[in-house]
């Protein structure tokens, strides 16, 4: 799998979508949001996720992601997948004037409980909330919403 240089992310985000895994995870009707602290969707709550890196297998990003995101790796057969979604943004992680295209693989990740680490940096905090408080919430993202309506 390739990480781009900046330069070349910042083409690749100028000229065409990201592909991306976005992680609903559920624990005892309740479901995990992440505080943004970074572009695009920064100060929002958001389900945590990542984009799939060049040369990378669905199974591969899915297991780094959540190793990433949840301190646990599981595999893309642990979750069951919820479908295809498109995020629009005015803005993106390296510039406020380029916008950012996500074509988002959306999985469902059910937990056996909810006492693990949380730590990354893409989210500076977490929360458990049920459904009806993610939609009904004005600080909680429009994309992520979608996953709940």
């Amino acid at each position: 799998m390739t990480k781009l240089p900046k330069e070349q992310f910042l083409k690749l985000i100028e000229l065409g979508p990201l592909v991306s895994i976005d992680l609903i995870v559920s624990y005892d009707d309740k479901y995990l949001l992440g505080h943004r602290k970074n572009k695009p969707a920064m100060g929002f709550w958001f389900v945590p996720g990542g984009r799939i890196l060049k040369n990378e297998s669905l199974e591969d990003a899915f297991c780094r992601l959540t190793k990433a995101e949840l301190n646990t790796a599981f595999r893309v057969d642990d979750g069951s997948f919820k479908g295809v979604f498109q995020h629009f943004y005015d803005d993106s992680a390296i510039s406020d004037s380029i916008s950012t295209h996500y074509v988002v693989l959306a999985y469902v990740l059910k937990m056996d409980n909810r006492d693990f680490s949380l730590t990354n940096d893409q989210h500076d905090s977490w929360q458990w909330l049920t459904q009806e408080e993610i939609v009904n919430s004005y600080k909680v993202h429009s994309y992520t919403k979608a996953y709940f309506i």
